[in-house]
């Protein structure tokens, strides 16, 4: 992958996200993981099945998930190319594993600030649209995680300091995890945020002249 070497290579067609800084990012925290062979792992909304084909390539089970037809057509693609067994289903979020548990959730969300009611947004729009606060996804995640998790089990979510951590740290906590910041990187923004700088100053969340963001790893554990 061009620009983040510790990345799967992957194709990705029109449509579909492009593993980015966040991916990067939350590969990192998945290798510092001490997963055993064999743990079961979901990585919900997969896109085009990169963290899932490098949590496969640990010898773990692995089940990914996505609303999108076109990236679970890709995500199986790319995990037949690496010669990886993934279970790769469809679906909205949490829907096609209902019952199950797993030992690591993996999830790399629509996190960004959105002007304009909280929609449902379509196209290639849902890998990062998620309503004015940037939460219209994150907060399911938080709420419904926890239940899907073996005692031990963690979930590593990445996403923007624009969708208040806090936030994510206060849910999951609130669920009796033990929920912290890992990981940080601060990246330049990049053409989505440019495109509504002038409205993320007029709500204040861009202070000054920052064209910057900062992104961050929130893992959380259940207590054994």
């Amino acid at each position: 992958m061009p620009g983040y070497p510790g990345l799967v290579k992957t194709l990705v067609p029109p449509g579909v996200y492009t593993p980015q800084e966040d991916t990067d990012l939350l590969v990192g925290a998945l290798r510092d993981e001490p997963l055993p062979d064999g743990a079961d792992v979901l990585d919900v909304g997969t896109g085009s099945g990169a963290l899932a084909i490098e949590a496969a390539r640990r010898g773990t089970r692995v089940t990914a998930v996505d609303v999108s037809w076109r990236a679970v057509c890709t995500a199986r693609l790319n995990a037949r190319l690496a010669r990886l067994p993934v279970r790769i289903r469809h679906g909205n979020l949490f829907a096609p594993v209902r019952g199950q548990s797993f030992d690591l959730i993996l999830a790399n969300p629509p996190y960004v600030p959105t002007p304009g009611t909280d929609h449902v947004p379509r196209g290639a729009a849902r890998s990062w649209d998620a309503g004015r606060d940037g939460r219209l996804v994150l907060d399911r995640i938080c709420r419904e995680a926890p239940a899907l998790l073996r005692p031990g089990g963690v979930l590593l979510v990445v996403h923007s300091s624009l969708s208040c951590p806090d936030r994510t740290l206060a849910h999951l906590r609130g669920s009796g995890l033990k929920a912290s910041v890992t990981r940080r990187r601060v990246i330049p923004f990049g053409p989505v945020l440019r495109s509504r700088e002038g409205w993320l100053r007029e709500r204040s969340l861009v202070a000054g002249r920052d064209q910057k963001e900062e992104l961050v790893v929130v893992r959380a554990e259940v207590p054994v």
